[in-house]
């Protein structure tokens, strides 16, 4: 098999973030459910803004914050979502180019706006986030160009994607180029709820797709309906080749086969804004796993990483993450 071209290939949502500190009194006032993320119409989407006060937009997108990640850490990483040709499509795509990332999708001409979430961060860092899709949903098998996933070592899809019949055709079509390929696959589960909503046919391509995958307890819990970690852990690690269970503050567990990693959190200072916190998790695992990193050392990369972007507002590294897994001898 061939040196692949690109160490990942990240597939997700196209989003730009929209990040301001609210209180808790905001959250009740508009009934939000605080942690979670809902999906909103356009003219949600706008009354939200409106009513949300000064904020910081940056181009964001769970797979695409992770494919900043990994070339922030010196990998090379590709990335597939839907734009629209407008001024918040030329924002993500300047933003993800200028980090490092290949990014080359059509853009859409007509339909809905390139996607948003407003994500609102309390005084404790909890994050809770609004989203109108727009156009990432139109995201199709038209897409995913398959000499660029077969030339990736790993494609790492995000769960949301399940979430529209055509995105997740294209996802199905990603994972059998790859694994026909010679390559690995990998899925983050995203949210509790996208979890609920797809369970079944979750655990269906975890069990026969799937090599690797991202869950923080909540999901892992949630995919195998129990309240006990370790039952979910137990259950994760007989569907797959690698499971990485992240548990915040606890840090994170990682099992293949017989082989059990338990590595703490990275320290902080602060929790300043929890967005993209698994995301860079993600982003550190996946460089040094595409590097040839024991899987112990792969999870600390995946902690320094996310204890970086949740000490500060946004879901993107501000540092260069290469550099600072040297000073923290991690490379």
């Amino acid at each position: 098999m061939s040196n692949p071209r690109f160490d990942v290939l990240c597939i997700g949502n196209a989003i730009v973030d929209v990040l301001a500190r609210v209180e808790n009194q905001f959250l009740e006032k508009h009934q939000l459910a605080k942690g979670m993320m809902r999906l909103i119409d356009e003219q949600t989407a706008e009354d939200l803004f409106a009513a949300m006060g000064p904020a910081t937009v940056i181009s964001g997108g769970s797979a695409g914050n992770t494919a900043a990640g990994i070339a922030s850490f010196g990998g090379r990483s590709a990335y597939f979502g839907k734009i629209k040709q407008d001024q918040m499509g030329e924002l993500f795509g300047h933003d993800l180019r200028a980090q490092g990332v290949h990014f080359d999708s059509a853009r859409a001409i007509d339909g809905p706006a390139t996607a948003r979430s407003f994500i609102l961060v309390t005084p404790d860092g909890e994050r809770t986030m609004n989203t109108y899709l727009g156009a990432c949903v139109n995201l199709t098998v038209a897409d995913i160009v398959p000499e660029i996933v077969a030339d990736s070592a790993v494609t790492y899809m995000e769960g949301y994607l399940w979430d529209r019949p055509e995105a997740k055709e294209a996802f199905v079509k990603a994972a059998a180029i790859a694994r026909e390929a010679g390559r690995k696959t990998a899925i983050t589960l995203s949210d509790s709820f996208c979890v609920d909503r797809h369970r079944d046919s979750f655990l269906d391509l975890i069990r026969n797709q799937i090599d690797i995958v991202f869950a923080n307890e909540a999901e892992i819990t949630s995919l195998y309906q129990t309240q006990d970690f370790s039952q979910a852990l137990e259950l994760a690690a007989g569907d797959c080749e690698i499971a990485v269970l992240t548990r915040s503050e606890k840090g994170c567990v990682v099992v293949s086969g017989d082989e059990l990693f338990t590595v703490p959190a990275h320290p902080i200072e602060k929790l300043v804004d929890a967005t993209g916190a698994g995301d860079l998790f993600a982003a550190g695992f996946l460089y040094g796993f595409t590097h040839g990193k024991p899987l112990d050392h792969c999870a600390k990369l995946g902690a320094l990483a996310a204890a970086e972007v949740i000490s500060h507002i946004g879901a993107r590294p501000e540092v260069n993450l290469a550099d600072h897994a040297k000073a923290h001898g991690l490379m």
